[in-house]
């Protein structure tokens, strides 16, 4: 039998004496551990939901990897590079990559009876993903989007409709100036979407990709690249080094060059941003586990104190110290473990309320979203959980050692 976990467990479910002082020493401790851990999950909770919200929303409008002219991604300006069909298998061809799409850019502007916008006219086929788009519409549908034929159709952003005083089903001139002069071409707005990334959401405007290159003068083959979409984020670089391998510095029939970049390169302030919480993480994490510690060690003093005299009797009866830390090291463990159960009830339930309710509101103009998002991550959870359990062992290690100075002879006569 293992006498230290017997006598811990014996001590620890006693309730006998309601004015012992360790009582409300270890209903403190319990809190500082529970209250610790339950700050922990909701903190990794709200950081994963948020980065991986912004992540997705960046992705969304340029996808994992972009595949254009190299003067292209250097500049705002639109150069044009041959994506026929057997550069599209190639891209395909290449391990990691889950979905290649075409699109073609136009810089245009959109003018009503009271008012005009400058945007981005982005023009999309029928390989294109809508699936964010599909999350983040606010009114109307997404038309089907043709890579042969001009069909007049175009999605604008909350930001673009409100400006110009917009609803779905409305008709508006887009004019694009050009070495040709100026052109003018009508639209039909048949959906409404919203990202609350503003910087995208103020400019960008989905059109067919068929126009887009009529509109450019570009010939059928010609686009202003590919988006790629790998099949793990983790792996992005990895992907990126083999498109870069396969693609880069290689020229097309009219002598333009391909180049690559990852959405991480085409929008660093976004990514050292996000990158920048993680530590926030960190500190968050070692203030709660120190609070937690300590409060142990307080507690495991006061405990110890309290029972000076069981102590000496053990001693008395034979006892080793080894044998009577680790008594108390089961005892502290036993408060843990009740306070982790505590936190992980707490701060589950916590984010679990954010997650289907959205309590908590926050400005979407400057965090991109209007309620706190939230991510549960059951391997960061349980990992969590038990470097709370070790960490507060460990650091109760060295105050267990006070036992080793309590004598038997004084202690039996202590009060």
């Amino acid at each position: 039998m293992n006498l230290p976990l017997y006598i811990s467990r014996r001590i620890y479910s006693d309730k006998g004496d309601k004015h012992k002082v360790s009582r409300p020493v270890i209903r403190i401790a319990t809190a500082g551990v529970a209250i610790g851990l339950a700050v922990m999950i909701i903190t990794v909770s709200v950081i994963l939901g948020f980065k991986h919200t912004i992540r997705d929303k960046v992705v969304g409008f340029g996808s994992h990897i972009q595949v254009a002219e190299f003067l292209t991604l250097q500049s705002s300006y639109q150069y044009p590079i041959c994506m026929n069909d057997s550069m599209i298998a190639a891209l395909k061809g290449i391990e990691g990559v889950k979905h290649v799409q075409r699109y073609a850019v136009k810089q245009g502007i959109l003018k009503t009876d009271s008012d005009f916008l400058g945007v981005a006219f982005k023009g999309i086929g029928p390989d294109f993903d809508t699936t964010f788009i599909h999350n983040n519409m606010v009114s109307g549908s997404i038309p089907h989007f043709s890579d042969e034929a001009s069909t007049s159709k175009m999605l604008v952003s909350k930001i673009i409709a409100d400006q110009l005083k917009m609803k779905t089903g409305d008709k508006v001139f887009a004019y694009f100036i050009d070495d040709n002069g100026v052109r003018a071409r009508r639209f039909t707005i048949t959906g409404i979407y919203n990202t609350n990334l503003t910087q995208y959401d103020k400019i960008t405007c989905f059109v067919d990709v068929y126009t887009a290159q009529k509109l450019n003068a570009w010939q059928e083959d010609q686009f202003t690249g590919a988006e790629l979409t790998v099949k793990d984020f983790n792996k992005l670089q990895e992907v990126a080094n083999r498109v870069v391998k396969q693609v880069n510095r290689k020229q097309d029939k009219y002598g333009e060059t391909y180049s690559s970049a990852t959405i991480q390169e085409l929008n660093p302030q976004i990514f050292h941003w996000l990158d920048l919480l993680d530590m926030n993480v960190w500190i968050i994490l070692g203030l709660m586990i120190a609070v937690a510690g300590v409060t142990m060690i307080s507690g495991l003093l006061i405990i110890i104190l309290e029972r000076t005299t069981m102590i000496g009797i053990l001693k008395a009866l034979g006892a080793r110290n080894k044998t009577i830390r680790h008594t108390f090291l089961w005892f502290a463990a036993f408060i843990i473990g009740q306070g982790l159960i505590i936190g992980n009830v707490l701060g589950l339930a916590l984010v679990l309320l954010q997650k289907f309710t959205g309590l908590v509101k926050i400005d979407a103009a400057t965090y991109y979203v209007s309620v706190v998002p939230v991510e549960i991550n059951l391997p960061i959870i349980i990992l969590l959980n038990i470097a709370t359990l070790l960490i507060c062992v460990f650091v109760l290690i060295a105050p267990s050692y006070l036992i080793s100075h309590i004598h038997p002879a004084k202690s039996m006569r202590y009060e």
